[in-house]
């Protein structure tokens, strides 16, 4: 199709629409994590259940963010965005009146559907509408728009937690929904590739659905059972099954939904790998610090999500201009050390124990908030760009569709993996520390039976204020070294991003202009 320019009418709708749909991702995983704690006391919601609550969006849209892609590319890029858009603020309204943590996971899995649509259209219409020469200012633009529009999502997800209207988090989608399909609708013009085929595939999309359901099941259940117990034994063999048939099912389909052969891209796989594996530590390291901050260091939840505001800040100040840098000298350097740094940043947050709140922010966690966003900022518009410039258009929204696949993909498995982890180290810890502690047997047992709330475990309220005062002690410290723990792990995984980007990535493989198929 025709490509237009970044600065015509056309290309500021296409910049606009694009923008306001993303935000609605972006705003409900941010405002998300920080009210978790208001949530889980609404809801009575265990550590377990909060992991689940994340996945079961993540899930879904692991699974069928390729299909999307691949339908926007087959079917139009803007009809699939738009219906992407139409399921996810409908899944953002059933949310915000869910009575039960059954029902709000169920209701987020329609969210994963809509986003599954909604989020590679995104990309997809940018990519394959914007002239080439202008994609990565483009891509950089979005970036850093896309930043400023959901800087209130922490704000607001922590005004409405302290509130205890943690539920407006999902209704702010609506109007943005609304306006953003307004615009779609009279503003952009429709664009797929005329050479597509109708086809898609069902197979590798089951494959993939219930192959991450069954491992997230395993991993989640495995600090209750053990990992002998039949339940996680089967949940992780069949889930390890169930990937390997999405591999071969994707190797002999003629309509894969993931195409292989963009593997034999040695940048395509490295982005990929890197988009893994920084991501995971992303996901975990953002988690685990919004719970230590509420839950321990007594922040609220609106200072909760305040902390955030510096990495937001260098996001909207810098990743147009990584988005540049990448267009003039490419990507590699920029992904090589952005994520060594956003590790570094990890491991500094790592070392933070129990402060007095925060009126010791600025000495404490502002140091590796801002190492740790200087990292990302010069990632995330470069890290876009080379997927997009290591295919050809023919394959642009399935190109976008594999990256952000992988994106939630990682996500499931750092939640599902790093949350058994820290169920299991917490539980280690309290079973060693609590024998310091003068209780009898079925007083430990009434103390240790809270180690799968984490950080909201909560004091037995018939113990004497001796005994309760000394267990609170006990479960902050048991948290903040589960936390220190999970941030180190975080941290390997974006060192381990910056070693892919070193091994895989050249920008010899991204030219301008047209860039190469696989």
């Amino acid at each position: 199709m025709t490509t237009v320019a970044l600065g015509s009418s056309a290309g500021k709708w296409i910049m606009v629409s694009s923008i306001m749909a993303s935000a609605m991702a972006f705003i409900d995983s941010t405002a998300l994590n920080v009210v978790l704690p208001s949530l889980q006391q609404s809801l009575n919601a265990t550590g377990t259940d909060l992991f689940w609550i994340l996945n079961a969006y993540l899930l879904m849209l692991a699974a069928l963010i390729m299909i999307g892609g691949a339908l926007g590319d087959k079917l139009g890029r803007k009809k699939i965005f738009m219906a992407g858009i139409f399921i996810f603020i409908a899944g953002s309204a059933t949310c915000g009146f869910a009575p039960d943590v059954k029902i709000l996971i169920t209701c987020r899995m329609l969210q994963g559907i809509g986003g599954a649509l909604m989020i590679p259209g995104s990309l997809s219409l940018i990519s394959s509408s914007i002239n080439e020469k202008e994609r990565g200012k483009a891509i950089g633009t979005w970036s850093a728009f896309t930043t400023v529009v959901t800087l209130g999502g922490p704000i607001l997800g922590g005004a409405f937690g302290d509130a205890g209207l943690w539920r407006y988090i999902f209704f702010i989608n609506v109007p943005i929904g609304v306006i953003a399909l307004l615009i779609l609708g009279f503003k952009v013009k429709e664009s797929r590739d005329e050479e597509a085929d109708q086809a898609l595939d069902f197979p590798g999309a089951i494959a993939i659905v219930l192959g991450l359901a069954a491992l997230t099941f395993g991993f989640l259940r495995a600090p209750a059972m053990g990992f002998g117990h039949w339940q996680v034994y089967i949940s992780l063999t069949s889930g390890i099954t169930l990937l390997a048939a999405f591999i071969l099912i994707e190797s002999k389909s003629k309509h894969p939904m993931m195409p292989l052969k963009l593997f034999t891209n040695m940048t395509f796989s490295g982005v990929n790998l890197l988009t893994f594996f920084l991501y995971a530590g992303l996901s975990a390291g953002m988690l685990f610090l919004s719970l230590n901050l509420v839950q321990v260091q007594g922040y609220s939840q609106l200072q909760s999500g305040l902390t955030f505001l510096p990495f937001t800040i260098l996001m909207i100040g810098m990743a147009r201009f990584a988005g540049g840098l990448a267009d003039k000298h490419g990507p590699r350097l920029l992904l090589i050390g952005g994520p060594a740094a956003a590790g570094v940043g990890l491991l500094i947050l790592s070392f933070v124990k129990q402060t007095n709140g925060p009126s010791d922010y600025w000495t404490t966690f502002f140091p590796g908030i801002i190492v740790f966003g200087s990292g990302m900022s010069f990632t995330v518009a470069p890290l876009t760009a080379a997927v997009m410039g290591s295919v050809s258009d023919h394959f642009s929204g399935t190109a976008s569709g594999v990256n952000n696949a992988l994106t939630r993909i990682a996500n499931v498995f750092a939640n599902a993996i790093l949350g058994a982890l820290a169920v299991l180290f917490f539980t280690g810890a309290l079973q060693q520390e609590i024998q310091r502690i003068p209780l009898n047997e079925k007083q430990k047992q009434v103390v240790m039976a809270q180690a799968t709330n984490l950080g909201d475990a909560k004091v037995p309220a018939d113990f004497n204020a001796h005994e309760q005062q000394a267990i609170k002690k006990l479960y902050h410290s048991g948290f903040i070294g589960v936390y220190a723990r999970v941030m180190q792990l975080s941290a390997s995984l974006a060192f381990l991003g910056a070693l892919m980007s070193f091994l895989f990535i050249r920008n010899s493989t991204l030219k301008k202009g047209t860039p190469p198929d696989p």
